[in-house]
């Protein structure tokens, strides 16, 4: 059961979240007409702060917050490619959103379909990014109710049965709300608070383990003596799976929607910079979380099995003072309520603009497209939810292994595509659909494992799935470009008019810096 203190300092950080979304109202330009870029990206209005608050609370996911501790927990060192992983992203970033954000503002999209379709003049091709993003989307978005259920639940906050149901249908009802009202601005001001309450409560959690354990020293010695010694250092047949995981998932990261759209929201390519730079503030976060992972076995706590995510949360709930514990456990919620709602806003804008407008309704008002992304966003959330409700949890995390090779097969669509239109659409979609397609096979052959052998013989190659088959994509892109070329099949005009520098000048507007 859960303490009063901890009960009492939960509501509170959870209250304030309400609070917090309630006065995203007051940062809406009142002297605008609705718009889907409004809604779906607040006027691509936000400066570095707001920012770097809102693509890092949506990076960061509260999944990733316990997943990570628990592989730790689980398997060691492996778990640590999240690290190099979330690094990677920021000069990838630095360079993909920049440069993307300039021909979206130019060209008014909102979606990397748009860019596509722009690009390559290709209406099928923008549809299967579209599709792949919202389909890689859906089980991303109810991992998070997932990890919030699995905190709750470790700490004693989740009631049983019918009411702790009710409670996690509650917690989401009052994000339904907030954000089918003020879009993007919700999950922007919430932002703030997930990241404070965060960075402070992971602060004190890491400070008093160490007091507590005796130091690194003595957390390190204890975990190793549970997993045993060469579990906390890579082997070198780990090293290619633990490298090439790293480098996949970022190279997929960035091709999710939801990343996208918070980067879409930024002022300008300039603000994009800043933030990359200092993204890696919440990459130490990351470790930290990982970091307890490994003091979680040295403390002896012994998490259910097939349930090692709750590691962390049943140390915070054994070592913690109760209002800190109800704080850790508020900031991990309020951590899957950010990244949730803008997963829910990236994938209705997608289905409006590149699914409703180009085969529905092509005349739709900006206040009809705006009506319908509400909408959707909505079915999306209840769709999560019946989803978390109705399936086993392990359903959910076999699909979001599954989501992340997908996403990653658009990669040369939208990320190539940036730099050269010299890729076909055709060998496009060819490519696209061998990534699929075998990619889906790899996971699946090795009962979801997202690392897969290759080769033959006593010690085959492992590597990241989703990299093989981007891999083979590439082979299949290049070699059809070529063929497709040399036979002279046309292809459509390019409209995009790429910059050929990363920068464009800002909008002269006077509420750049407010979301």
């Amino acid at each position: 059961m859960a303490d009063g203190a901890m009960t009492a300092t939960f509501l509170a950080v959870i209250g304030g979240a309400s609070l917090l979304a309630i006065t995203a109202r007051r940062l809406r330009p009142v002297d605008r007409l609705p718009s889907l870029e409004g809604w779906a990206l607040a006027d691509r209005s936000l400066g570095p702060g707001w920012t770097w608050l809102l693509l890092g609370g949506t990076i960061f996911t509260a999944y990733t917050f316990t997943a990570v501790p628990g592989l730790a927990y689980g398997n060691g060192a492996p778990a640590f490619f999240a690290v190099p992983y979330t690094v990677i992203v920021c000069p990838l970033a630095f360079v993909l959103l920049s440069r993307l954000w300039s021909v979206a503002r130019r060209h008014g999209y909102i979606t990397a379909a748009d860019f596509v379709r722009g690009r390559y003049g290709s209406p099928s091709l923008a549809l299967m990014v579209a599709l792949t993003g919202i389909l890689a989307t859906m089980p991303y978005l109810a991992l998070q109710l997932l990890g919030i259920r699995a905190v709750l639940t470790a700490g004693g906050v989740y009631p049983r049965g019918a009411a702790g149901d009710l409670v996690l249908v509650g917690l989401f009802a009052g994000l339904a709300v907030a954000t089918y009202r003020h879009g993007l601005r919700a999950p922007t001001v919430i932002s703030a608070l997930k990241a404070v309450a965060v960075f402070v409560s992971l602060t004190a959690v890491t400070w008093l383990v160490l007091a507590r354990l005796g130091g690194p020293g003595p957390v390190f010695e204890g975990a190793a003596q549970r997993l045993g010694g060469p579990a906390l250092l890579l082997s070198p047949a780990q090293q290619p799976a633990y490298a090439s995981l790293a480098l996949g998932s970022a190279l997929a990261l960035l091709m999710y929607p939801h990343v996208l759209t918070a980067g879409f929201a930024a002022d300008g390519p300039r603000t994009l910079r800043k933030v990359s730079v200092a993204l890696p503030a919440w990459t130490g976060l990351l470790a930290l979380f990982g970091f307890l992972g490994i003091a979680a076995l040295a403390a002896g706590v012994r998490a259910p099995r097939g349930g090692a995510e709750a590691a962390v949360p049943m140390l915070v709930d054994r070592l913690m003072p109760a209002p800190l514990a109800g704080l850790v456990f508020a900031a991990i919620t309020v951590g899957a309520l950010v990244p949730a709602a803008v997963m829910s806003i990236a994938a209705a804008t997608s289905f409006v603009r590149n699914v409703y407008v180009e085969y529905v309704h092509p005349t739709a008002t900006p206040k009809r497209q705006v009506r319908i992304a509400k909408a959707v966003s909505l079915t999306a959330k209840v769709g999560a939810v019946a989803f978390v409700f109705g399936l086993r949890d392990q359903d959910a995390v076999n699909l979001q292994l599954l989501g992340g090779v997908w996403i990653l097969q658009i990669f040369p669509a939208v990320a190539v595509g940036l730099f050269t239109g010299w890729p076909h659409p055709r060998a496009l979609l060819a490519g696209w659909a061998v990534g699929m397609a075998s990619g889906t096979y790899l996971v699946v052959r090795e009962g979801f494992s997202p690392i897969v052998p290759l080769g033959t013989g006593d010690r085959p190659l492992e590597i990241y799935a989703g990299l093989a088959a981007l891999l083979l994509n590439l082979t299949v892109v290049v070699a059809g470009t070529a063929v497709l070329t040399r036979l002279g099949v046309p292809r459509a005009a390019d409209t995009t008019d790429l910059p050929s520098r990363l920068t464009v000048r800002r909008r002269p507007e006077t509420g750049a810096n407010n979301p």
